[in-house]
C-alpha cells in the first residue's frame, strides 16, 4: 500500500525481511515449559527434529540444542549481532574467552570481525514454573574495510540503555528503548568501535516502541539524507500510519524525510525500528560468513578450518552457568560485570 509516507509493506515471516545495512532479523518467542534438572524443558523431546527443531511445536523450539534449548558453538565473520532480549536469560561463550549470561531487557552486541565462534544457550531456570524466552537477533552488515577487525564483544545491560516516554494529548502512555541511535535528547549506549554504527554519517537506530491502547506518537524525520527505515508490527491488533491502516505482523518501509504519526488500536501495540543509511556495498553471503566476495567467503571457510578462529576454549559445544548464577559478562581481557 505505497503512500506519501509507506513505501511498502509485507508480511513477517521466518527470517522477517530486512534493508541494508541489516541483514538478517528474527523475533524468538517461546512458551518454554519448567526447566529440568539439566535446565532443559520437562517435556518429552519426541516428535522434534533434535539438532535441527525450528517448527515451534507445543509453543517452542529447541533450534539446534540436544539437551538445552539454543545455538552451540558456531562460526561468524564479516558482520555483526545484536541480540535484544526481552524475557528469559541466554548463556554466552565464545572463542575469544569471554562468557555472559544476560536477559531480561540487556542487549549483547557481537563484531564477528576476522572470525569468532560462539554459542548461545537458553538455560531454562525455573523448576516450578513456565520458562518464557523472547528476543530478536539482529544482524548488521560491516563495510569492507572493517570486516577483517578483531573480534568484539560489548555488553549493554538494561539499567544503562535509555528510554524515552511520552503522553499525547490524551494521556496516552508510548515508550521508547534506545538500543542505538539517538531520539531527542535520548541516546543509546556507544556500539563497538568498528561497527557501522559507530560511524556519524551512518543515521543508524534500534529502537523498540510500546505503545499503550488508543496512543498516539510521532516518530520523528531521519536526521540523514539516503536513511532507510522499516518499521516491524509484531504485537497489538491494529496500527495507523499517518491514519492509514496497517495489518498486524507486518514489516513496513517508511519515507525517512518527514515526521510520520502512529496510532495505536484497542490492545497494546509493540514495534520494533531499524534505521540506517544503507553500506551499498556488495554483499556475498553463505551461512554464517558475510563478505563482498565469492572469494572472500571461500577464504573464510579456508581459514576456519585452518584456525577455528582461535579456537574453542570451553569443554562442550553448549556450555551453560550454574542454576543460581545471576547476569554477569566475563570479558576476553578477565574483567568482569556483574549485574
Amino acid at each position: 500500500m505505497p503512500t506519501s509516507t509507506i513505501l511498502s509493506v509485507q508480511r513477517l515471516g521466518l527470517p522477517w525481511p530486512t534493508i541494508d545495512p541489516f541483514l538478517f532479523c528474527v523475533h524468538h518467542n517461546d512458551a518454554y515449559p519448567r526447566g529440568n534438572a539439566h535446565m532443559g524443558p520437562d517435556a518429552s523431546l519426541a516428535g522434534r527434529n533434535i539438532g535441527q527443531d525450528f517448527a515451534g511445536k507445543d509453543g517452542w523450539s529447541m533450534y539446534h540444542g540436544q539437551t538445552i534449548p539454543g545455538f552451540p558453538s558456531h562460526p561468524h565473520r564479516g558482520f555483526e549481532t545484536v541480540t535484544i532480549v526481552r524475557q528469559g536469560l541466554i548463556d554466552h561463550s565464545d572463542s575469544l574467552g569471554a562468557t555472559a549470561r544476560f536477559g531480561g531487557g540487556d542487549v549483547q552486541w557481537l563484531t564477528a570481525g576476522k572470525g569468532i565462534v560462539h554459542c548461545e544457550m537458553f538455560p531454562l531456570l525455573q523448576t516450578g514454573q513456565p520458562n518464557p524466552a523472547e528476543l530478536f537477533q539482529i544482524w548488521l552488515n560491516l563495510p569492507a574495510r572493517n570486516k577483517m577487525v578483531e573480534p568484539h564483544f560489548t555488553m549493554l545491560w538494561r539499567e544503562d540503555i535509555a528510554q524515552l516516554h511520552s503522553r499525547d494529548a490524551q494521556g496516552k502512555a508510548t515508550s521508547v528503548t534506545c538500543v542505538a541511535g539517538a531520539l531527542s535528547d535520548t541516546k543509546g549506549l556507544h556500539p563497538p568501535p568498528d561497527s557501522w554504527a559507530s560511524q556519524p554519517e551512518s543515521d543508524l537506530a534500534i529502537w523498540t516502541i510500546r505503545m499503550e491502547s488508543g496512543a498516539h506518537w510521532t516518530l520523528p524525520a531521519a536526521v540523514g539524507t539516503g536513511t532507510r527505515r522499516m518499521l516491524y508490527f509484531f504485537a497489538g491488533n491494529a496500527l495507523t500510519i499517518d491514519g492509514h491502516a496497517v495489518p498486524p505482523s507486518s514489516a513496513i518501509e517508511l519515507r525517512t524525510q518527514a515526521d510520520v504519526v502512529l496510532g495505536s488500536g484497542a490492545e497494546p501495540t509493540e514495534l520494533l525500528l531499524l534505521q540506517g543509511k544503507p553500506i551499498g556495498e556488495p554483499v556475498a553471503q553463505y551461512g554464517p560468513f558475510v563478505m563482498n566476495t565469492q572469494a572472500e567467503i571461500q577464504q573464510a571457510f579456508a581459514d576456519y578450518r585452518a584456525t577455528g578462529f582461535g579456537g574453542w576454549p570451553w569443554g562442550t559445544s553448549d556450555p551453560v552457568h550454574p542454576r543460581p548464577q545471576g547476569r554477569f559478562a566475563r570479558h576476553a581481557d578477565g574483567h568482569v560485570e556483574t549485574r
